[in-house]
């Protein structure tokens, strides 16, 4: 797809000497917030590279204030790229998804007390940093209850004063090659950010943002493109009868179809959506539709029958954002993280349930921005699961009008 899967090395063994001067962790002459290290998670292996994980004042009059979690690179960290992750919703956590799912070091381990290496993380070709984002999502908060209330200019705006007072923390990283990545809702949340960002650039009379590539996958971009191509999905995999199929296809106007509530549509058009949605249901893993859904009593007797540990299926631990959850909420692991400071009154969850996300945002056509973003000479690559089966996300189908559109339009 283009994009390459993208210092000092740290031992956590209790011999490891931590080297501290006015508070900082000093490493191949850059200085670190020492109290944002992270020594050693719970449960978690010995590993070669360190991590840190914090906080960000975006709006001290307000206190809002932002969690993120950065792990060096595993190997040669001073010469090697920032990436930044978000992860979509609107309003689901890039630490638990990005971080503890997808492409950071670690795995939640089967019973959630600990952890296992992620062979595959990305950490192997570049620094990762991860961002809760907006307020409300996972340990990020507001002390004005407002600010929950939000939508996608807020929460551009203060990712961008993120990153800004991020790099007053690790200031070695403000001349760093920086991709900007993401999936799902961050087809919105990853555009806008660019923007900001250029904009940032063009008006600073100090640093400028090196920003190397945009990545995106699964994007929302435009919805009257991205929902047919779910249902075309389901239709085409044999998950929803021709009869249903062909009406949505038949019925549904998705010119005029938005996020607003009720959706712009015609009854039949409705009436069909609905009946795939039911059909579909929680039967059906929609981040990969081969997989198994995570029931732990079947998932129990399909352990027992294959006697295996924890994966199952074709390798993939179906159980994972359970575990995960367990994991974040034990006290040992928000004090480790540096988390929680302000004792929120729920528990950590992958997707907030505090957040009044505005849902007309997901209307926005975000090509034009991607078209500034390459006009600016900025690789885009976009990446897509073939087996991804939410509706905020890019088919085969729909993959094909993206390079007309972003290439010779007008």
């Amino acid at each position: 797809m283009g994009f390459s899967q993208m210092g000092l090395r740290w031992n956590v063994a209790a011999a490891t000497v931590v080297v501290l001067v006015v508070g900082l962790v000093v490493g191949g002459g850059y200085a670190y917030p020492e109290e944002d290290l992270v020594v050693k998670l719970p449960g978690q292996p010995l590993v070669s590279f360190r991590q840190y994980a914090g906080y960000v004042d975006v709006d001290v009059k307000k206190g809002r204030s932002l969690f993120y979690y950065f792990v060096e690179a595993d190997n040669d960290p001073d010469h090697k790229p920032l990436t930044l992750w978000l992860n979509g919703g609107p309003g689901c956590s890039s630490v638990g998804g990005g971080a503890f799912t997808e492409l950071g070091p670690f795995f939640p381990r089967g019973d959630g007390r600990g952890l296992l290496i992620n062979s595959k993380s990305w950490n192997k070709v570049s620094n990762l940093l991860f961002l809760e984002s907006p307020a409300g999502v996972g340990w990020s908060y507001s002390n004005t209850s407002s600010d929950y209330t939000t939508g996608d200019a807020t929460t551009a705006t203060d990712t961008h004063k993120f990153l800004v007072e991020w790099f007053k923390k690790f200031p070695s990283f403000r001349t760093r090659d920086l991709f900007l990545t993401g999936e799902s809702y961050a087809g919105h949340y990853i555009p806008q950010l660019a923007i900001a960002l250029l904009d940032h650039n063009e008006h600073s009379k100090d640093f400028k943002f090196n920003i190397k590539g945009v990545l995106i996958g699964n994007p929302l971009l435009r919805l009257d493109r991205d929902v047919p191509a779910t249902y075309e999905f389901f239709w085409s995999h044999g998950m929803i009868s021709d009869e249903i199929g062909l009406t949505i296809m038949k019925d549904c106007d998705f010119d005029d179809y938005t996020f607003e509530s009720p959706h712009n549509v015609s009854q039949s058009c409705t009436n069909a959506i609905t009946e795939a949605d039911n059909i579909v249901g929680n039967y059906i893993n929609n981040y990969d539709v081969i997989l198994d859904v995570c029931y732990p009593s079947l998932v129990e007797q399909e352990l027992r029958l294959r006697k295996m540990a924890t994966k199952i299926s074709v390798g993939v631990d179906v159980c994972m954002s359970l575990e995960r959850r367990f994991y974040f909420n034990l006290p040992a692991v928000q004090k480790a993280l540096h988390a929680n400071r302000t004792k929120l009154p729920y528990s950590w969850s992958m997707c907030s349930g505090v957040l009044n996300y505005n849902e007309k945002d997901g209307n926005i056509d975000i090509l034009p921005l991607l078209k500034r973003i390459i006009q600016k000479h900025i690789p885009v690559w976009i990446f897509r699961n073939c087996m991804y089966a939410i509706s905020v996300e890019i088919k085969i189908q729909s993959c094909h009008y993206l390079a007309p559109v972003l290439l010779y339009e007008n």
